[in-house]
């Protein structure tokens, strides 16, 4: 593994475990506040660098009268706003080349959704804000393959850039996690394990994706102890009504003890390597 980098206080690929994590979606300013603090109580106790994340618009939804977010103004100004509040380094999601420079002034990370990873010209708009870079990897690429887009955003001269697993295709509606990926990608850039998106199953609830979220600790944990710099979990206080991938989400109340079982287990793995 390589090109270790920095976010704010958080050392990415510099052999300590952080955390991505935070609701799918801005439903609300208020809802997103609420959940960045209280998730960067539950890291603080834990000692665990985080990064909160949420998405101003989610321009992927599976059906057109999904709710997709407050949109790029609004949304960068919250984001902005927590960011400041906090202390937090924040991540959000960019689907459009032109966002890239607006988002880049509210967040410190810009995330290349797992569809758009091919992208060329949204991954080096993104690169040449000089904002860390994290793409997720398509559902539908090879890991080695990866070494591509992150080619395109070291073109820029930037080279903080992270990969992300988050499952592969396998069959309809379902996705599955080979967890190979996870070493060759992390030859290519530090790499973190999407917990939640790996137990999505696509446009599988009628208009919306479905998800199997009692999976998430089975799967983080062998992740963690396959060897990942980074965890991203799509966090919520009440998955049942999330207004975006609440199927798929981490309840709030279970985010404490499944960190310390993963803490537990980055230690093991760390001193028996």
């Amino acid at each position: 593994m390589n090109n270790s980098f920095e976010i704010g206080p958080v050392h990415v690929g510099a052999g300590q475990l952080f955390l991505v994590a935070g609701p799918c979606v801005i439903e609300s300013e208020a809802h997103a506040r609420k959940m960045a603090e209280a998730i960067q109580r539950i890291t603080s106790d834990l000692g665990i660098p985080y990064i909160f994340k949420a998405s101003y618009d989610k321009a992927n939804r599976t059906s057109v009268k999904s709710y997709r977010g407050p949109g790029l103004i609004e949304g960068t100004r919250i984001l902005g706003r927590i960011a400041k509040d906090t202390g937090l380094p924040v991540l959000t999601d960019v689907h459009e080349s032109a966002h890239c420079e607006v988002a880049a002034e509210a967040v410190d990370v810009l995330q290349i959704p797992a569809f758009l990873c091919r992208q060329t010209d949204l991954l080096v708009a993104a690169g040449r804000t000089g904002r860390a870079v994290n793409i997720k990897k398509g559902q539908f690429v090879a890991p080695w393959d990866m070494t591509h887009p992150v080619e395109k955003v070291r073109s820029t001269g930037n080279e903080r850039v992270s990969l992300t697993e988050r499952g592969v295709c396998f069959g309809y509606n379902t996705l599955v996690v080979d967890y190979r990926s996870l070493p060759v990608m992390r030859a290519l850039a530090p790499v973190i394990f999407d917990g939640t998106h790996s137990v999505q199953q696509p446009s599988a609830a009628n208009g919306v994706s479905g998800g199997q979220p009692e999976f998430i600790p089975l799967l983080a944990r062998a992740a963690v102890a396959a060897g990942i710099d980074g965890l991203f979990l799509e966090v919520h206080d009440n998955p049942a009504n999330a207004k975006s991938d609440g199927a798929n989400a981490l309840d709030l109340k279970l985010l404490k003890p499944l960190l310390e079982n993963l803490l537990a287990i980055h230690k093991a793995a760390n001193s028996a390597s």
